[in-house]
């Protein structure tokens, strides 16, 4: 069940961040096998200027189009896991525009008992519901 942060500059139209959201999602459902209704998803626009995307020495300029994403989800899945995610990803929104530069993921892993769906308690943990399958 992962949480998704999805990050852009003002300027997209709702379908056009549907459907960066909705590629995120078919990308996590085709890589990780998880229900497709854990879609938790918050895509939060900025004006232009307040997301800072610059070169870590890659040798590669974003543009102001760039896609910052946050993916929480609980540890486990394996390195190539995490990296073919990635690529589903980077291969799902370029069919919706997104230039492969314009990409950038961050991955956090916490456990089972990090989570609460409601009601103050870590379903995870008190057995309301099973914790997901690697």
């Amino acid at each position: 069940m992962p949480l998704v942060r999805i990050d852009v500059n003002q300027g997209r139209g709702t379908e056009e961040l549907r459907g960066l959201s909705q590629g995120i999602h078919d990308a996590i459902v085709a890589e990780y096998g998880i229900p497709e209704r854990d879609y938790f998803h918050i895509v939060t626009e900025y004006p232009r200027g307040q997301i800072v995307a610059q070169d870590a020495g890659l040798g590669f300029e974003r543009t102001p189009d760039v896609v910052m994403i946050q993916i929480f989800t609980q540890s486990g899945r394996s390195q190539q896991a995490k990296q073919s995610l990635f690529s589903a990803i980077a291969m799902a929104l370029g069919k919706v525009g997104v230039a492969g530069e314009d990409v950038f993921i961050g991955y956090v892993e916490n456990s089972a008992g990090d989570w609460s769906f409601g009601f103050g308690r870590a379903q995870y943990v008190t057995g309301e519901l099973a914790a997901p399958q690697k």
